[in-house]
């Protein structure tokens, strides 16, 4: 039997999407109704064929958390000058910078060599090189913020020393990489983190380094994943922090709503995204 809420929630994301699209400039370029400063900064990475999830990312997240102090974009180098002039229309906070800027310049060679062999490759060499002057967040493009985002605000103003992940909902990672069944709990996603001070990624690179075959799409959460952990990072709350994919065959959204921080729409449910989008 056919599953009409599921297929009638695809098209509509497609549809939505189209029409968000179509008014990209026009939508850019629409006023942030909040004035409300953050002391965080705020690092992305996507690409020109995410060029909508993108602005409406941002959008969302200076609406419901705040002005942070930058919001970076980091292009893989496909943004053309058009897009990136359309992102920083935005507001006055965001900038857009090639990954080539970013890079740290010691960044080991094992990773300047998945980074030329794949895209999650260049995602963690930029994870690698952000600088962390205070509370530093990243984000994915695909995850929506909502109004309990605030909770953000606390973070950044909380003495922790402890950085913060985005608890996974499933265990995706590269298990030539994983060498002990009980590395695989608590897993983290490699959409969101808030870092409070820069992390010591040597104990996940040296495997990496010793990988023989080539890297693949879940090395870099993997990688992500054993670097929290090896650096105590705590997870935010899945209640308020979300990452579920139980909703993906029905046509409502089940978590999107006020009280919860941020949704990361992944590829399950990344039609959903585009039925909580505002401008």
């Amino acid at each position: 039997m056919v599953n009409v809420s599921y297929h009638s929630a695809r098209v509509q994301g497609r549809v939505n999407r189209q029409l968000y699209k179509a008014v990209l400039a026009q939508i850019a370029s629409f006023p942030i109704q909040t004035t409300r400063k953050v002391p965080i900064s705020v690092y992305t990475f996507s690409c020109e064929r995410d060029l909508p999830e993108q602005v409406a990312s941002i959008r969302s997240f200076l609406s419901h958390v705040g002005i942070p102090d930058t919001f970076t974009v980091i292009s893989d180098g496909s943004y053309t000058a058009s897009s990136c002039n359309l992102l920083c229309r935005i507001h006055p906070c965001v900038e857009v910078i090639p990954l080539k800027k970013l890079l740290i310049t010691d960044l080991p060679q094992c990773v300047s060599d998945y980074a030329r062999l794949h895209p999650m490759g260049k995602k963690l060499a930029a994870l690698m090189s952000i600088p962390v002057n205070g509370t530093t967040i990243y984000t994915d493009s695909d995850i929506l913020f909502f109004p309990g985002g605030t909770d953000l605000i606390n973070l950044a103003d909380s003495n922790t020393k402890y950085s913060f992940y985005l608890p996974d909902c499933s265990v995706s990672v590269d298990e030539r990489i994983i060498y002990d069944d009980r590395e695989k709990s608590n897993p983290v996603n490699g959409g969101f983190i808030v870092f409070r001070h820069k992390l010591d990624w040597s104990f996940a690179i040296e495997r990496l380094a010793k990988l023989q075959e080539i890297p693949s799409y879940f090395t870099e959460q993997t990688i992500v994943h054993l670097t929290m952990h090896h650096n105590q990072g705590m997870p935010l709350c899945s209640e308020q922090y979300v990452l579920n994919v139980d909703d993906q065959f029905i046509y409502p959204d089940r978590f999107a709503g006020k009280n919860i921080a941020l949704r990361h729409y992944v590829n399950d449910v990344r039609h959903k995204f585009w039925m909580n989008v505002g401008l």
